[in-house]
């Protein structure tokens, strides 16, 4: 990882709100970095902040609705490398109509050793490390051997 971090941001319907708050509090650090979000999420916050406080300096990358296939995307980033840090505020209380896609997301994270808060106190432990604005390197490990080699096709 680079000294810029590529942060992404979704929250489900319920979290949108708390996902602001957080966003607004952290703000000064977060500017430093590039943010990446589902579509619904990302224009929740771009849209709120500029109507709370005017201008927002924070630049956010959209992708489409979680719903919507921004889930997987937000997944192929990571697989490509593209996503340093997850902050993903999912409502546990709610079911959601797309709870495979939601699944995947975390499993992917997982799977790539990508830092991933599920809540406001880890997001809040990680944009307060010292390692946000440093290099690091990520330990991945090796999944080849979980391929099964005899599956004929």
């Amino acid at each position: 990882m680079e000294k810029i971090k590529n942060i992404a941001l979704v929250a489900h319907d319920n979290r949108k709100k708390d996902l602001l708050e957080w966003v607004r509090w952290n703000s000064q650090n977060l500017i430093k970095h590039n943010l990446i979000c589902t579509g619904t999420t990302g224009t929740f916050v771009e849209r709120t902040l500029k109507e709370q406080s005017g201008e927002t300096d924070l630049q956010i990358k959209k992708l489409k609705s979680g719903p919507l296939g921004g889930d997987q995307q937000l997944g192929a980033l990571i697989a490509e490398g593209k996503i340093d840090i997850l902050i993903f505020l999912w409502d546990p209380m709610e079911p959601q109509p797309h709870d495979v896609d939601v699944k995947a997301l975390l499993r992917i994270a997982v799977l790539y050793n990508i830092p991933t808060a599920c809540n406001r106190a880890t997001a809040d432990f990680m944009i307060s490390s010292n390692l946000i604005d440093e290099e690091y390197t990520q330990i991945l490990k090796d999944y080849s051997t979980y391929i099964k080699r005899d599956v004929i096709l």
